[in-house]
């Protein structure tokens, strides 16, 4: 695989959509990128999906054409040509295909605005969207624990969730469970705990499988003002992770 058109498309999506897990990418070198980019800008196409119209029926419809793509990936049929979905299709496998498929149909929670049934719900949806891309990732790139991984993505997910509520409260959506300041401390502190779990196994993730885990370099700073001054949250005050992100990216560490 080579850098061609669709290659650079893809990463373009990702810098203008997803500017942490862009910079994850760009620390990896860049053959590995090549698995990067097309699964993180097939993350940027499905997320937006249900927010680029009103119309739930129509959201449907555009997650469900992702959901056709990677059928098609999973079958080992002809797959529709894409800037995504055509260099997507040669860097991931059947089994990789059927677990992005749980990350699509997670974000019809998304068109709606129904809160989230219970706790369960809510994690579930965090690790079937942060949790199988990370995966999926991690064990495209080498050999890694499964719950380290999902750890990890667990951190990355929630940090990403908290600094998104104020534009999803904006957009009538109920994105917490408890809301109050110490729920989200609560939460917070959870998603810190098992960020630090990650960290400590870190040697069960060997090799080229780590740079699936950069993202997680970002959540750190994140996750503890949250915990401390869970206020910060509605206030949309977090830390920008950025300059954290490059200085842990430059060493390869997250």
């Amino acid at each position: 695989m080579t850098f061609d058109a669709d290659l650079n498309a893809c990463a373009a999506l990702v810098e203008r959509g997803d500017p942490w897990r862009f910079r994850a990418a760009m620390a990896a070198p860049v053959d590995l990128r090549k698995l990067l980019f097309p699964l993180y800008a097939f993350n940027v196409e499905v997320a937006r999906a249900p927010w680029v119209t009103q119309e739930t029926m129509i959201a449907e419809m555009r997650l469900q054409w992702w959901r056709d793509a990677l059928e098609e990936i999973a079958e080992g049929k002809p797959v529709r040509r894409h800037e995504v979905t055509t260099p997507l299709a040669s860097a991931i496998t059947a089994d990789d295909a059927r677990l992005l498929d749980e990350l699509v149909a997670a974000r019809r929670w998304d068109i709606y605005k129904d809160p989230f049934e219970d706790a369960a719900h809510f994690e579930r949806y965090i690790d079937q969207t942060a949790g199988h891309l990370m995966w999926v990732a991690a064990r495209r790139l080498g050999t890694a624990d499964e719950g380290v991984v999902r750890d990890a993505a667990y951190a990355t997910g929630i940090a990403a969730w908290l600094c998104a509520i104020p534009t999803l409260e904006e957009a009538g959506r109920v994105p917490l469970l408890d809301g109050t300041s110490q729920g989200v401390s609560t939460l917070a502190q959870g998603a810190l705990d098992r960020l630090r779990a990650a960290r400590a196994n870190r040697s069960k993730v060997e090799g080229q499988a780590q740079m699936a885990l950069l993202p997680a370099a970002h959540a750190g700073p994140v996750l503890r003002a949250a915990a401390a001054a869970p206020q910060k949250v509605s206030e949309a005050a977090l830390p920008d992770p950025r300059r954290h992100f490059a200085l842990r990216a430059l060493v390869s560490r997250w």
